[in-house]
């Protein structure tokens, strides 16, 4: 199987050579086709998945996370998945100060520094297309409504003026 080397890996996430390093040396990311062992003079080989991590954990620093939340995040996350599961198929939603995973199945929302903790998460579009259609019920309703009244207003008169006729 043929890997991405360090300057392409770099070029393709936008990561630099030093953090690619640094992040294997530390465990956060480390090239799954060939790792250097700590042995001088050998290439470290990724993998696209390795890619799609590096470019997660990138865009999560970038986000205002701190290395250190990223690294806990990424460690459950990786944990969770397993190693047959794609990293593409997550989705992370992050406020600056936590990660979440959004569930693929039903839409609940875990926050990923707290070991999958179920967390509090409203999607107010939905809330918004919700109301949105309650009000132009209520609407369509209460005009239904009016015109009823005022037709059986309209027949009451009309009667009474042929009664008093």
């Amino acid at each position: 199987m043929e890997g991405f080397g360090v300057l392409q890996a770099s070029r393709l996430t936008g990561c630099t050579p030093h953090q690619l390093r640094y992040w294997d040396q530390i465990g956060l990311v480390r090239p799954s086709i060939q790792s250097t062992g700590g042995r001088p003079g050998v290439r470290r080989l990724y993998s696209f998945r390795d890619l799609v991590a590096l470019k997660v954990v990138k865009a999560l620093l970038e986000g205002g996370m701190s290395l250190q939340k990223v690294r806990r995040a990424y460690k459950y996350l990786r944990d969770k998945a397993g190693l047959e599961e794609h990293l593409a198929g997550i989705k992370l939603i992050t406020d600056g100060q936590s990660i979440f995973e959004v569930a693929r199945n039903d839409g609940e929302v875990l926050d990923a520094l707290r070991q999958g903790q179920m967390a509090f998460f409203l999607a107010l579009d939905e809330i918004t297309r919700k109301l949105d259609r309650s009000v132009a019920e209520f609407l369509h309703d209460r005009e239904e409504f009016v015109q009823t009244l005022r037709a059986a207003e309209d027949a009451l008169i009309e009667e009474r003026t042929r009664a008093t006729r």
